[in-house]
């Protein structure tokens, strides 16, 4: 019996105005070069073009970029099923997944993990397909008193998917369904390593970069994902599409590529796209900031496209129209967006606006739904910790050089792109003498994605996860590249055409060298730590509900209990951890009034307006301690409802006490006033469930959903 510890759970070169050598050849210390007089020609998938970054190496033959290929597609591969094996290897010794019991397992999906997990198991208990998504378009077990379009709602299409490829496949007597769910989702990673491979490849020009981004992904899985914890999560399913959309784009922008290889890139980013969009609610955020590079990148002229308007007259002339362009351009979007959320009633999305606004101090800090987003670590700064887990694999520190010369090369060419242009023949003449300071743009698209990005993460700790990934493709991009080494060679007077090539080889296979030495240890001892799932409260809670409430009963309750409930027992929730509605978000704070100071009739008519049966309440947020003062859930709602809050420090002064005790607190004391609603059925260390008592005699109407009071 194992012993386990119990745990509660550009182009490079010519094109970057940085000159390959002569082909004379150039010692060390000469100060002298030849400057090329052509490009190679020739295109190559993910090999080298006239184009990329060491583009002037000698050519090889095709049997010799054919068994390069397929080397590096191998290794692709190989590092792709090692991520895998690694997030499922994490995830069972953490849990002891394999042995423990079925509600021990639904239990383990956390918070909104469980509620998306739950659609995909009603779908597979549903009579049939068509019936099991009737079901999920009439849902009224969701939100009780409502019957909404849970397909149009929530992005669960994954689990849909999914659902109808278990019944239709003949696995069942051979995978169980939650082995099949969590085996797609860590199949997933494995297509987010081979695209982040694959862009760092097209970028380098060398299957090296691929690998050593392999590589540091892996080493860096605490700040690149965290799948294995967080299984069922959109951005687990969405991110390697967005990753293969990144890709497709990489090589889209690469030139010379025929009209076929164009058509399919075109393609290959409508498919990602779509399975994007479709796989996360929060992608038209993301959509938006890939919008504004390409659209930075044409208004530069880094992408073949023209605008003759933007693109003629003077330097300061052009920055005038660009600016105003880009006034004009936001300032019709804002207006588009706002009479269509008007027209069509859309209110899904202004508790993230009211987020940025709070964050930024540009709105109110009282306001419920931003504080309960700001007061979440997840949603905070990026902490410094994490760029010295960073620099601990060595990925910051190629990163940084990277990132800040290919923006100083990036400046200098759109510069020179906004300059008046001259003649035809001069334009010809300059191109010969290698004078023009181009820019790969893929180079410039990738660069720019990671700068804001990064800055997206730095600003949220939350989407650290969009930028890490893509991080280790840049920085692999600055070892194996060209770019880097040719300043470094140039500085030192050493720039040879033999040194170059040995220097962006040898770099990187030193660093995978002393990152194998390093940290393999450190990841066997990691793979081999054995723990165990160990929740007995929550297991008695779901199997209480389970066997001694009624089928069709009402739960109240904090959301993240209430998907667990949801998951395990199928009860009817009134709230829930999707946080995308308006009056969803209206109803949670509501229900959230029995950790609030609040008289035992208010609550009452609150939870019997959304329709409970039973309130759950929990001691971890009644008594919390985890969150500093000012960010505890009891603190957001007397701040919410002009409270003063519990414990020492200051309040504001428009603040007032209370004129009832904390109701959570309360309602335990077995006070007439409170036995007379509630009754309690249930209890142990952590929680408390109680049942509403019928109408009273003596109740004023109240309106299906009551406001707070204030």
């Amino acid at each position: 019996m194992d012993v386990r510890k119990r745990a509660k759970v550009n182009q490079a070169g010519s094109s970057l105005g940085i000159l390959p050598p002569g082909s004379s050849g150039e010692r060390c210390s000469s100060g002298k070069r030849t400057e090329p007089a052509r490009l190679r020609e020739g295109v190559f998938p993910l090999g080298r073009s006239g184009s990329f970054s060491g583009s002037y190496l000698p050519r090889r033959w095709p049997w010799q970029r054919c068994v390069s290929m397929a080397a590096g597609l191998f290794l692709a591969v190989l590092l792709a099923m090692a991520q895998a094996w690694c997030v499922n290897a994490i995830h069972e010794n953490l849990l002891w997944f394999s042995q423990l019991t079925e509600v021990e397992r639904e239990i383990s999906f956390r918070t909104e993990c469980g509620l998306y997990y739950s659609y995909y198991k009603q779908m597979l208990q549903a009579p049939s397909i068509q019936e099991g998504l009737s079901e999920l378009i009439h849902d009224n077990l969701t939100e009780s008193k409502r019957t909404i379009n849970l397909l149009q709602r929530m992005n669960i299409y994954q689990e849909v998917f999914l659902s109808v490829l278990y019944r239709l496949l003949p696995l069942q007597a051979y995978l169980e369904p939650v082995y099949f769910y969590i085996y797609t989702v860590f199949s997933l990673q494995a297509v987010y390593v081979i695209a982040l491979y694959l862009t760092a490849w097209l970028l380098a020009g060398s299957w090296l970069a691929g690998l050593l981004t392999g590589v540091w992904y892996i080493l860096n899985r605490v700040d690149t994902t965290r799948v294995e914890f967080t299984i069922s999560l959109r951005e687990n399913w969405s991110l390697p599409f967005f990753a293969l959309q990144v890709t497709a784009v990489t090589c889209y922008l690469r030139p010379q590529l025929s009209a076929l290889q164009q058509k399919v890139m075109v393609w290959l980013m409508y498919v990602t796209t779509c399975c994007f969009c479709l796989t996360w609610q929060f992608n038209q955020f993301i959509l938006l900031v890939q919008a504004l590079i390409v659209y930075m990148l044409d208004i530069v002229d880094l992408l073949t496209t023209t605008q003759p308007d933007l693109k003629t007259g003077g330097l300061l002339v052009r920055l005038a129209k660009v600016l105003l362009h880009s006034i004009l351009v936001l300032l019709l979007a804002f207006i588009i967006n706002s009479l269509t959320k008007k027209a069509l009633q859309l209110r899904s999305d202004e508790h993230i606006f009211k987020f940025i606004k709070s964050k930024f101090a540009l709105g109110p800090t009282r306001d419920f739904d931003a504080s309960l987003y700001l007061c979440e670590e997840a949603f905070g700064l990026l902490p410094l910790d994490t760029l010295e887990r960073l620099a601990g694999t060595l990925l910051l520190y190629p990163y940084v050089p990277t990132v800040l010369l290919l923006s100083g090369m990036l400046a200098v060419a759109v510069l020179h792109n906004l300059r008046p242009k001259g003649s035809w023949e001069e334009e010809k003449r300059a191109a010969a003498g290698g004078q023009v300071d181009a820019f790969r743009p893929d180079v410039a698209y990738n660069l720019l994605h990671s700068v804001l990005y990064g800055l997206l993460a730095f600003s949220t700790m939350r989407m650290k996860y969009i930028w890490t990934g893509h991080m280790c493709a840049v920085a692999a991009y600055g070892v194996c590249g060209t770019d880097l080494w040719t300043l470094l060679l140039k500085a030192l007077r050493c720039n040879t055409k033999v040194l170059l090539r040995f220097i962006r080889y040898a770099v990187p296979v030193l660093m995978i060298g002393w990152l194998y030495y390093k940290f393999w240890p450190k990841l066997m001892e990691e793979l081999s730590e054995l723990r165990e799932f160990y929740d007995p409260d929550t297991v008695e809670l779901m199997t209480w509900i389970s066997t001694k409430t009624p089928k069709q009963a009402v739960f109240a309750g904090s959301m993240q209990l209430l998907a667990g409930i949801k998951l395990c027992t199928g009860r009817v929730l009134t709230n829930h951890p999707h946080y995308e509605d308006k009056d969803l978000r209206e109803r949670t704070r509501q229900v959230y009034q029995v950790y609030a100071r609040r008289s035992p009739e208010e609550v009452y008519d609150i939870l019997r307006a959304v329709g409970a049966d039973y309130v759950v309440l929990e001691n971890s947020i009644c008594y919390e301690r985890r969150h500093r003062r000012g960010c505890r859930l009891r603190d957001l709602l007397d701040l919410a409802n002009g409270h003063i809050m519990d414990g020492p420090g200051e309040n504001e002064a428009d603040l007032v006490p209370a004129s009832h005790p904390r109701f959570c607190e309360a309602i335990k004391t077995d006070a007439a006033a409170y036995t007379a609603l509630f009754t309690s059925t249930f209890q142990n260390k952590t929680f408390y469930v109680y049942r509403l008592k019928k109408k009273r005699k003596k109740s004023g109407k109240a309106s299906s959903e009551p406001g707070v009071k204030q």
